[in-house]
C-alpha cells in the first residue's frame, strides 16, 4: 500500500509559478517535509534569516566583493559548516532543515545556505551544477566568482573546477563555457530531488523513492523518465495497476526508448502476475 503523501500538494503549489518567483529555500524545506512530515517550515526559514543577522551584526560591508568574503568567513569559519565527505549519502545531508541544524552537507544544500543568506544581503549568487559536484558563482561588478561551499567557501578559478570535477570524477574532464552556466531555481530542485532518489533507489526504499518521483513530476509532469521510474516504484510497492499504467504510457509516448524493450518485458511479467491474483 502506497502511504499517504499529505505534502505533495504544498509542494506543487510552490512550484507551480515562473521559475523567478519560486521560493528556493521553502521548496527545499517542503522537500525536506517528505522525512519530516511535521517540519515547521517557517522556523527554518528564520534561521536563515537570523544567520544573515548575525553575519551582518559581525561587520558585512563594504564592496559586493568584501561582503562576499566576509560571509564565507562567517559561514565556514565562524559558524562552521562544512561538507560531509565521511557521510555523504546520509539523506540528511539533503535535507535543509539538517543542514541547519547539523552544519553538514553536500555541495548543493552548502550552496543553498550561502545562496539563500547571500541574498539576504543583498548578494547575487547563484547555483552551478558542475558535472557530479554543485559549487556557486557569485555575480560581482559583471564577474562571475566562483566558490566551492563544500570545501569551505574556497574561491576556484575556471581551471581549478576543471581539476576539482575530473578528481571528483576520477578522470580527466574538460569543462565548456556553458558548464558554468547559472541553473535555474527549477533545476536546483530537480538535482536535490535526484540525489535523494538516487540514495533510496540503491537501498530499494521504495517508499522513500517515490515522494521524490512526484516531485521531479511535479516540477516537469511530461518527464517519461520519471513517469517509467514511478511505475517501477509503484511495482514494487505491489501497486500492480498503477504501475503498469506508468509503463504503459511510458511506452506509448516512447515506443523506441533504448530500454523500451526491457520495459515491455517486465511489462508482461507483471501483468502475468496480476492476472494469477485475479
Amino acid at each position: 500500500m502506497v502511504p499517504h503523501d499529505p505534502t505533495l500538494y504544498e509542494f506543487r503549489q510552490a512550484v507551480v509559478g515562473p521559475d523567478a518567483e519560486i521560493d528556493l529555500a521553502r521548496a527545499a524545506l517542503l522537500i525536506a517535509r517528505t522525512e519530516y512530515p511535521e517540519l515547521n517550515v517557517e522556523r527554518y526559514l528564520h534561521r536563515l534569516d537570523r544567520l544573515a543577522q548575525e553575519a551582518r551584526a559581525g561587520g558585512i560591508e563594504g564592496d559586493p566583493l568584501r561582503r562576499l568574503h566576509r560571509l564565507r568567513e562567517f559561514l565556514f569559519e565562524e559558524a562552521g559548516f562544512r561538507g560531509n565527505a565521511q557521510e555523504y549519502f546520509d539523506p540528511r545531508n539533503s535535507f535543509l532543515n539538517d543542514v541547519l541544524d547539523r552544519k553538514f552537507g553536500i555541495p548543493i544544500t552548502l550552496s543553498l545556505v550561502l545562496m539563500e543568506v547571500g541574498r539576504r544581503l543583498r548578494l547575487d549568487i547563484r547555483g552551478i551544477g558542475l558535472p557530479a559536484h554543485f559549487i556557486v558563482g557569485a555575480e560581482i561588478n559583471g564577474c562571475q566568482v566562483l566558490l566551492d561551499p563544500f570545501h569551505g567557501g574556497t574561491l576556484l578559478t575556471a581551471d581549478g573546477a576543471q581539476e576539482l570535477v575530473s578528481r571528483v570524477l576520477g578522470r580527466p574532464v574538460t569543462l565548456q563555457e556553458e558548464h558554468f552556466t547559472p541553473v535555474t531555481k527549477r533545476q536546483f530542485l530537480t538535482r536535490m530531488l535526484n540525489n535523494l532518489k538516487a540514495i533510496y533507489w540503491r537501498k530499494e526504499c521504495w517508499a522513500k523513492v517515490l515522494p521524490m518521483v512526484e516531485r521531479l513530476l511535479a516540477l516537469e509532469p511530461d518527464a517519461l523518465g520519471e513517469i517509467r521510474d514511478r511505475g517501477t516504484v509503484l511495482v514494487n510497492l505491489r501497486e500492480l495497476t498503477r504501475g503498469i499504467a506508468d509503463w504503459e504510457c511510458y511506452l506509448s509516448q516512447h515506443p523506441e526508448a533504448p530500454d523500451a524493450e526491457t520495459v515491455r518485458h517486465h511489462l508482461r511479467r507483471v501483468r502475468g502476475a496480476l492476472a494469477t491474483l485475479n
